[in-house]
């Protein structure tokens, strides 16, 4: 699944390609994927808008448009492609946003497992998804403090508490994996019961992976590209997840493999007491 740092590069390489174009049409073709309102208001509503900007809140897309916003998750294998009108596409494209100038952004998901809602303007942060949504990492307001704030409240395991979007936005499997790494945390220590050198380690290794990920157009693992048709290069860069019976980087021990939370959990015994 696209975590923040791929969610961020889909944006970033979406902006110069369709900011500033008009909707003529919007055509549905798996209507489960538009989760509010109907498919029918939703193609009307979209008619003669113009993109503006695109922002990111964690995990999802969010469309400026003229009177409307756009939220959009991409899950598992969700991927904007933006053609000519003319450009052939397969089965698994869903979603078609056909602009004046006769230029295509497509949506394509192979699993469907991708959303899509419309809220009016200034509606879409107060209510779901995004009224959901935890902190930023990279916002000034994600300090060491308010982390730990949140991680002594709790007596979940620490990598369950940092997938949960509530806490911390953004963030999922591979890059917990990898932040409690940096940190030399256990993912299954109970997240109150960090110190306080460790809570400010953390903090620190959750910034400094995000910024690090985005600079490298995030982690391509499995079938991540931008909108562009390129892959992240991050993946170069892990340290634990994926790489299960090979040695640390660091002290040369096998990699774990375990489960926590209900996923695969990758860490090293050594270095991550």
């Amino acid at each position: 699944m696209p975590e923040l740092p791929e969610v961020e590069t889909v944006r970033r390489t979406l902006l110069p390609l369709v900011v500033g174009k008009t909707i003529e049409q919007v055509k549905v073709h798996w209507k489960k994927i538009v989760q509010y309102p109907d498919v029918e208001t939703f193609c009307e509503r979209l008619q003669e808008q113009t993109i503006h900007d695109i922002h990111r809140r964690g995990k999802f897309l969010i469309f400026q448009l003229d009177d409307v916003v756009l939220v959009s998750h991409l899950r598992m294998e969700g991927r904007y492609i933006y053609e000519d009108e003319h450009a052939p596409f397969d089965r698994h494209t869903h979603i078609f946003f056909t602009f004046t100038d006769r230029t295509e952004l497509r949506y394509r998901d192979v699993r469907k497992f991708g959303t899509m809602h419309l809220f009016d303007k200034g509606d879409e942060c107060h209510v779901p998804p995004l009224s959901n949504i935890g902190r930023e990492p990279l916002d000034e307001q994600f300090t060491a403090s308010w982390l730990t704030d949140q991680l002594k409240r709790t007596k979940r395991t620490v990598k369950a508490t940092l997938l949960d979007q509530t806490v911390v936005a953004g963030l999922g499997n591979i890059y917990v994996d990898e932040v409690l790494f940096r940190s030399s945390i256990h993912p299954e220590r109970v997240a109150a019961t960090l110190t306080v050198q460790e809570f400010e380690a953390l903090h620190k290794a959750i910034i400094e992976t995000m910024r690090e990920a985005i600079e490298k157009g995030g982690s391509t693992v499995r079938t991540y590209v931008n909108t562009q048709g390129k892959s992240g290069t991050f993946q170069n860069e892990l340290y634990v997840y994926g790489r299960a019976n090979m040695p640390c980087r660091r002290c040369g021990n096998l990699i774990i493999k375990t489960v926590v939370a209900n996923r695969g959990t990758h860490y090293c015994g050594t270095c991550q007491k």
